[in-house]
């Protein structure tokens, strides 16, 4: 049973992947700070799998501790980098903050495992693109200067870890560029667990539905969209969870080497007004919302070309909308019953 060591593991993304990769037969050890996720998501992942993984709650900005969780954890086969400040508006206002976390964290963590044989596979984003000049976007696509720091902190990254790769290590890595993952799992045990005010569209919108908000802003209508809002590759977190499974057996196999990225999106996009409808038509809840201006670090519109994905990952997107929306619901609703 190979041990894959993952970062951020009970964040929204992290704790989704540590199951599958449970369901797929590995053994997930999680390292947390705590700082944007509950530890009693622990609990939830072992309701679900059966199985509760090896938890180390460390800041992974520490040197020294990370040093000592490498050599803890010796015999990892595998690495699964979540551990990130996310929110592209608070990255404008603090960029420091974003800067610091998001690269020293990565470089401690590369330094710790150094010259070790690991298949390590990055948290990255479509945000590396910024703008694309063409959709959908493909992976060939230029790097075009970030809209924001927080997707300044991806490219730097992939660029850290291209250069590292060139460098002759024994790391083989794989990037892949998110679009926007929504939805929850199937049980309503795990699902995106903001702390504070939501920074993305569908936990405001389940927290607006059910009270905890007044209304949701929609920055923007005046976008060159078909109805103005701003366009996005929506994707269930299921379905992107299980990207990082197909990463890991690729790189397990002799034929890949070196390093390579992956958008893990569905190739379509959908608006925020778009969503916002989806929502009310799937659950029936109708919603309090309002345009407000633009907000800073947003791109137009961006959707990805999944086809390499589809072709050497062997995986693609199989939820719709409607589920990503109804999960998203039944685990708001939960959480409302069941306060974490």
């Amino acid at each position: 049973m190979s041990k894959i060591l993952v970062t951020g593991g009970l964040g929204y993304i992290g704790s989704h992947t540590v199951v599958e990769l449970i369901n797929a037969g590995y053994e997930p050890v999680i390292v947390d700070d705590l700082s944007n996720s509950n530890i009693k998501i622990l609990d939830q992942i072992t309701k679900i799998t059966g199985k509760k993984p090896v938890f180390h709650q460390l800041d992974l900005c520490d040197v020294n501790g990370v040093m000592s969780l490498a050599t803890a954890e010796h015999d990892i086969e595998g690495i699964i980098h979540f551990a990130a400040f996310k929110a592209v508006g608070e990255s404008v206002k603090l960029p420091l903050k974003y800067y610091r976390n998001n690269i020293f964290s990565l470089i401690n963590l590369l330094d710790a495992y150094y010259g070790k044989p690991v298949n390590f596979v990055f948290s990255s984003s479509c945000t590396v693109y910024g703008q694309p000049d063409h959709l959908p976007v493909n992976e060939s696509a230029p790097v075009k200067p970030a809209q924001s720091p927080y997707g300044n902190t991806k490219q730097i990254a992939e660029e850290i870890l291209s250069d590292m790769v060139a460098s002759g290590t024994n790391y083989k890595v794989i990037s892949l560029r998110y679009f926007n993952p929504v939805g929850a799992h199937d049980t309503a045990l795990i699902g995106e667990l903001p702390i504070g005010v939501p920074q993305n569209l569908v936990p405001f919108i389940t927290q607006t539905a059910i009270g905890k908000r007044e209304k949701i802003t929609v920055f923007g209508d005046d976008y060159n969209t078909p109805d103005g809002s701003c366009v996005r590759d929506y994707i269930h977190v299921v379905d992107l969870a299980k990207a990082h499974v197909a990463a890991l057996k690729l790189m397990s196999g002799n034929d890949f080497e070196g390093y390579d990225v992956f958008n893990i999106g569905t190739g379509k996009g959908n608006s925020v007004l778009e969503i916002i409808a989806a929502f009310e038509q799937t659950t029936g809840e109708k919603l309090n919302y309002e345009i407000g201006p633009r907000r800073g670090g947003d791109v137009e519109q961006v959707w990805g070309d999944v086809s390499k994905s589809e072709k050497q990952l062997h995986w693609s997107a199989g939820l719709g909308i409607d589920t990503m929306m109804s999960s998203a619901w039944e685990w708001e609703k939960y959480l409302s019953n069941n306060p974490l």
